[in-house]
């Protein structure tokens, strides 16, 4: 009878605990992360009782286990970071297509409107309406440069400070991923198994950190995880953490850098919403910045450099009638002041070249003898040795020689657009004659400017100036279709993932409520078991007195 009362006990405590289990994983039917849990049973170790062989004792709880796979865990979390990357880069990327591909704020009606009021002045050269006109339209297609420079401002703004909300997020959830590792290491036993809510809150925070940035997950003998993010950087090493940073570069504030121990760590960063901020920066938002001022670099240029061979109704020779920044052609140069060497560096456009300019930015580097300048679209080095030199539509001269190892940031046409600007106000100071003596009904010259639209002078003297700003929307609108197409593609992916975790790992209320009815069962009989002992226990009691 006590083989009767101990099995039944066995059998109750066994069913009670999977009671216990199946009422867990109905309460967290919808707690994110959650994976269904599940009491393995297993025999006791029977006795021996003789002749008749070996008799059972029951039944026992060998492991609460959770239904979890490994390869499911690792698909979901690229999943995670490839959806997040393109969703990120393509809804960033909209807002730049929107914005100059637009009729109400792309630069094309300006364009055209510009060119309109130069035809007018050469119809009528002697109209000081139509000069007026002129001034007017001038100043509006400067201010539309200027305009659409700055909502890509606004965007590098907004951008920068995603960055940062990403990295602030990483290093909050490294830190809470290190403090369940040192829970789940000292909770873990090879005999009692593992803490499994632990173990799903720590899968949760891999899959959160994969939704910023690309994460590895290695496993420690002890329990522990280790988190690598990017192409191999340590983020979690058991219980420490290495945290990420924004940095300025040292030559624009603007362009934020990711540090990881003062160590820049931007080009090892791959996948999640951080890369697709990255990439957006890199792939549409500079570029489009640099393509759109070096429409303004060439138009400015070229049209000052035609307005100044004429003369205006004053018989004075012409003025620029656009002005960068408070100069007709000089070029933005920034030395790096981590350097030691100084020095400094001069950069004006050449009016003669303005086809050869590029939709680039260029580090200048001097190693002691010698200058090396690296156009940095392409990494190309485009001229070694001393100054000056004529390169790319620019012309480079040494002003003050440095005494050391020094670098300048020279930056063409990426602030060209924002720092355009008309430089004429008086509308007789349009310079519509080719010579004093022909005033005022000479208007060669505003021709010659008016020509100038249907003039292929840009990109190696293929492109008109609308068809540059054409070729920009295209590339950008091309880079946004294809980011769309990889984002469905890749939504496609991350609910497979999903419904094969769910699948897997998800409660489901009907199987839970049958284990529900099966285990209540099991627990009654068993109890009924109890009963039919103390039974014949009482009876045995009763045959005894």
């Amino acid at each position: 009878m006590s083989g009767i009362l101990g099995t039944a006990l066995s059998g109750l405590m066994a069913f009670q605990r999977s009671l216990e289990t199946t009422s867990h994983n109905i309460a967290n039917v919808n707690t994110e992360g959650y994976s269904r849990q599940r009491a393995e049973l297993s025999t006791r170790p029977e006795q021996y009782i003789g002749p008749a062989g070996y008799l059972g004792q029951g039944v026992y709880v060998t492991n609460i286990s959770r239904s979890y796979d490994q390869f499911i865990t690792n698909q979901l979390n690229s999943s995670t970071s490839a959806f997040a990357e393109t969703s990120e880069f393509y809804a960033l990327a909209s807002q730049v297509d929107n914005l100059i591909a637009d009729p109400s704020t792309s630069l094309s009606p300006a364009l055209k409107s510009f060119f309109n009021a130069v035809n007018e002045v050469a119809n009528d050269p002697s109209s000081i309406p139509a000069r007026q006109v002129m001034i007017g339209e001038t100043e509006n297609l400067a201010g539309q440069f200027n305009t659409l420079t700055s909502r890509f401002e606004e965007l590098r703004s907004q951008t920068n400070k995603q960055m940062q909300a990403n990295v602030d997020e990483i290093n909050g959830y490294a830190e809470a991923f290190a403090e369940l590792n040192v829970r789940i290491a000292s909770g873990s036993n090879s005999s009692t198994g593992m803490p499994n809510d632990l173990l799903d809150q720590r899968d949760a925070l891999i899959t959160k950190i994969a939704e910023k940035v690309n994460v590895s997950a290695v496993q420690q003998s002890n329990g522990s995880i280790s988190l690598f993010i990017g192409n191999g950087q340590p983020l979690v090493l058991g219980a420490s953490t290495q945290k990420l940073a924004l940095a300025d570069s040292a030559t624009n504030p603007s362009h934020k850098e990711i540090v990881m121990n003062g160590q820049p760590i931007t080009r090892q960063i791959a996948g999640g919403e951080l890369y697709g901020l990255l990439k957006f920066r890199d792939q549409v938002l500079d570029p489009a910045q640099n393509q759109l001022g070096l429409l303004a670099a060439g138009l400015a240029v070229e049209f000052n450099a035609q307005h100044q061979a004429g003369y205006d109704l004053n018989t004075d020779p012409g003025q620029a009638l656009f002005v960068l920044g408070g100069s007709a052609l000089a070029v933005p140069v920034v030395a790096n002041p981590n350097l030691p060497g100084g020095g400094a560096v001069s950069a004006v456009y050449d009016p003669a070249n303005t086809g050869k300019l590029q939709a680039s930015d260029y580090r200048l580097d001097y190693d002691g003898s010698n200058y090396t300048l690296t156009r940095l679209s392409d990494n190309q080095a485009v001229h070694t040795g001393a100054l000056p030199a004529d390169v790319d539509g620019m012309t480079l001269t040494e002003t003050t020689a440095p005494a050391g190892v020094s670098s300048f940031l020279i930056r063409p046409t990426f602030s060209a657009a924002k720092m355009i600007n008309a430089n004429i106000s008086d509308p007789r100071a349009i310079a519509a004659a080719s010579a004093p003596a022909t005033l005022p009904g000479d208007n060669t010259n505003a021709l010659k400017l008016a020509q100038l639209e249907r003039a292929s002078s840009l990109l190696g003297g293929k492109a008109t100036y609308s068809d540059a700003y054409g070729q920009l929307v295209s590339q950008v609108g091309t880079l946004t279709h294809a980011a769309k197409i990889s984002r469905s593609a890749q939504e496609v992916l991350l609910n497979q993932a999903t419904q094969a975790r769910e699948n897997l790992a998800g409660v489901n209320l009907d199987e839970e409520a049958a284990n529900l009815i099966k285990f209540q069962n099991s627990y009654q009989a068993a109890a009924q078991a109890i009963a039919v002992a103390n039974s014949l226990f009482d009876t045995l009691i009763g045959a005894v007195r």
